[in-house]
This record gives structure tokens, sequence and C-alpha cells, in this order.
């Protein structure tokens, strides 16, 4: 088969695997998961994860030496399906949405073979940050993350001399009392931001393995720092200017704090370790 004709079958095969996706992405986007604020980075990671291989294809594109793996593609394929028919019938929208990353490894073992798969293979595994957590992982993780971002908060804002107290999750400064939900510190906003340093890991293309491996390790506490940040923020506006402030647009705001902090620290922790691995690579 020329390349000509395996182009043809590949749009044809991923077109219809669009169509296959188009009701699902919809009902994602109209009043569905991907519309709230605590899954709101799905199609932001969808569109970074299609600007990747779009960009990853064309780099590879020119040396990929086609061999088709049906062996291979079909049990991917069928597995894809198997969770896809699972996840629609019974409303199980994470195994639903997951299974889009087996049915385009299988399309592309079975139209390009195993090299394609490992020219897009970052772009496919981050694809994994779009799929929502299911709650049996989010909810207790994300309870005791709540309950460590408040304490936390409080032993940080009452050493600064605010009147704050804590009980669970809940702060109470001034006259105000603050819920920490799962959108300000849930497992969900973890997961939101590990996925913004892995692509920042990914863009940068450090050829140090320390400081690759040392960041990606440190990527927990900066997003565990940021999310503290932005609940130290909210409290600061609500004290300040009244809750009206903190749960309107200053609450959005505050969004933008909690991805600015988490991008800012990476920054300045790699700026550290680069500075470190230049230190400890100097001759004696």
């Amino acid at each position: 088969m020329n390349s000509d004709s395996r182009a043809r079958i590949r749009w044809a095969l991923f077109g219809v695997l669009a169509l296959m996706y188009a009701p699902l992405l919809y009902s994602l986007l109209n009043n569905g998961l991907w519309s709230s604020s605590e899954h709101g980075h799905g199609p932001i990671v969808l569109t970074v994860c299609l600007w990747l291989i779009h960009k990853r294809w064309g780099e590879a594109r020119a040396t990929l030496v086609a061999d088709a793996a049906p062996a291979l593609a079909w049990p991917v394929l069928l597995a894809a399906a198997l969770l896809y028919v699972v996840g629609s019938t019974l409303d199980v929208v994470y195994a639903e949405v997951g299974s889009v990353i087996p049915m385009i490894i299988g399309l592309l073992l079975l139209t390009d073979g195993k090299q394609a798969v490992k020219a897009l293979a970052f772009p496919l595994c981050f694809m994994v940050f779009m799929v929502p957590l299911p709650g049996f992982i989010v909810d207790p993780v994300g309870q005791a993350m709540k309950l460590l971002v408040s304490t936390v908060t409080e032993t940080l804002l009452h050493a600064a001399g605010y009147p704050i107290s804590r009980t669970g999750v809940i702060l109470q400064i001034g006259q105000y009392q603050l819920l920490v939900a799962d959108a300000c510190a849930g497992m969900r906003t973890l997961f939101m931001l590990e996925a913004l340093g892995i692509l920042y890991l990914n863009l940068v293309r450090h050829n140090s393995w320390f400081r690759n491996v040392t960041l990606a390790l440190l990527i927990v506490p900066i997003s565990f720092a940021a999310n503290i940040i932005r609940v130290i923020v909210l409290s600061l506006i609500t004290y300040h200017l009244g809750d009206e402030a903190g749960q309107g647009f200053l609450h959005g705001f505050a969004g933008m704090v909690l991805f600015m902090s988490a991008l800012g620290l990476t920054i300045f922790v790699d700026t550290l370790l680069r500075t470190a691995g230049h230190h400890w690579g100097k001759p004696a």
C-alpha cells in the first residue's frame, strides 16, 4: 500500500471516529461535566492534545516507516469498543471518554504501525488528563487534601495576624465563613495542575535527567502549594472586600491565581534545578 492510499484510509477511519464521539463531546460541553468548573480543563486538555498530535505527526511523518500491525491493532480496538459500549450503556462517563485513547492507538496500529504510536506517545498519554476522575478515587483523596489545605491556610494566616479559625474544611476569618470546596483544593484541581506541570516538562524538553526526574517529582508539592495560595487569596479577598467580592468576579480571578502560581512555582523550581545542575556539573 502506497502512502497516498494509506493516508486516505487513515483520514476515513479517523473521520468515522470523530463522528462516533461527536455526540459524547456535545453532551460533555452542553451542560455536561466539561461545562462545570471542576471539569472545565477537559476541553482545554483535548485542544492541547489535538495540537500536539498535529505537531508531532508533522515532525515524524518524513521519517516514519509505516508497518501496519493488524494482529495487535484488532485486540486494542475491540477492548476500546467494549469500554465505549459499557460506558455509554451504564452511563459511566470516565469509561466512555477514556475509550478514545485505545481507539486512537488501535487505528494508528492498523494504518501505520508501532512507530506511529511511539511518535504520538506523549499526546496520547496526556489525553488521560481529560478523562473525568471517578468518585471513588476523588472523594476520599479530595477530602484529605481539602483538610490539609485548610489546616495550612489557617496556620499561615494566623501567623500573619489574621483572626482565623477552622472547623474541618470550614474557615472562619473575621465575620466570614469559607468552605474549602473541591473546586478550590480538591483532587480534580490537583489533577489539572499535574497536567500543567507535565505539559511544561514536555515542552521545555530538558536534556538533563536530573532536572526532568526531580521536577516531575516536585510537581505534586508545587500543585499543592498553588492550591494553598489560591485559598489564601480567596480568604484575604473575602476578609478585606466582603463576601460578595470573594464569591463573585474575584473568585474567578483566584482561579487565574491558581494557574499563575503553579506555573510561576514550576519555572522557579526549574531555574533552581538548572543552577544546581550547573554548579554540580563544574569540575573540581
